[in-house]
Parts: C-alpha cells; structure tokens; sequence
C-alpha cells in the first residue's frame, strides 16, 4: 500500500490484542542512524503502550539493513522471543547498491518467516529521498515503528491463536 494513502502511526487501539506477557526482539540498523534511531523509540513506545514489559523487550543493533537477516538468524536460533522487528533504511544513491540491499533483505526476511516458527517484522525503510525517509520516520506519513510494533503484537497473537486450538 502506497503510504501516502495511509499513516503509518494510525490505527485502532481497540484491534491491538493485548500485548501482556510477550517478548520481543528488535534489530536496529546503525546505517541512516538518525532515520532507525526515530524508528526504534517508536517501535519501543508503542510496545510498551499496548502492555510489553521493557525488560521482555531486547535489542541489538547492527552496522546496516544487509545484517538485519544475519542478525534475525541468530535471534531465532538463541533467543526466546516471539517475534522480531527488523528495522532499517536504505536510501536510492546513484548506483543500483539499493536494488541489490533492498532486494537481499527483502528476500531474507522473506526466508526467516518460512525457516523460524516466530514472526519477522519488516520495519525497513526503502525510500527515494531522505526526506522521504523522514516522512515515514515520524514526518507526515507518520513512523514506520508504530506500524511495525502493531504487526508483531497481531502477529504473535495470530500465531497463539493456533496453538489455543
């Protein structure tokens, strides 16, 4: 969906199933710090907001979005989470770099969701501009971190949901 028909910080609390006794992982990308840090405190507030405790919240950081796969990786395979935000931002340069980083972390998130019995979120950033960026980084279009911490919490709950049956 395009996200200027959409703000990314919308939506209906009442449609957030309580987040209470989750823990999540978040990976943070240092690339674009000024861009990811935005990202990650408002992932982590909203988090908090809907009943996650900040000591069942753990956080990494690494250089750049092409490590956010490795990364999310190594959270399945030694960690206890239930799920994982990925966050990052790559920005179009003059080269076709961003084809191939956007691409290989697209593609790997995709796989972690199909290896791992947890969810991966994609919180990546992949805009034109550094405005753009901006705009999506708690600008105008609101903060891809909201978003992104919505859809782990419904993610996790979709997933207990299954194991209720």
């Amino acid at each position: 969906m395009a996200t200027h028909l959409k703000n990314l910080s919308e939506y209906e609390p009442h449609k957030v199933p309580s987040a209470e006794g989750m823990k999540i992982g978040i990976i943070v990308a240092e690339w674009n710090s000024q861009i990811t840090k935005s990202l990650y405190e408002s992932a982590l507030k909203t988090l908090i907001k809907h009943g996650i405790k900040e000591e069942d919240i753990i956080t990494r950081f690494v250089p750049g979005s092409f490590e956010l796969t490795f990364a999310g990786k190594v959270f399945a395979e030694n960690s206890d989470v239930d799920a994982v935000i990925l966050l990052g931002c790559v920005i179009q340069g003059e080269t076709r770099h961003f084809d191939f980083i956007c691409q290989s972390v697209t593609q790997g998130v995709t796989e972690l969701n199909l290896k791992y019995q947890i969810p991966f979120i994609f919180g990546i950033l992949t805009t034109l501009t550094v405005v753009q960026a901006i705009e999506r980084a708690g600008g105008k279009h609101g903060n891809k971190g909201d978003e992104a911490a919505i859809t782990a919490i419904k993610m996790v709950d979709f997933q207990r949901s299954f194991e209720k049956s």
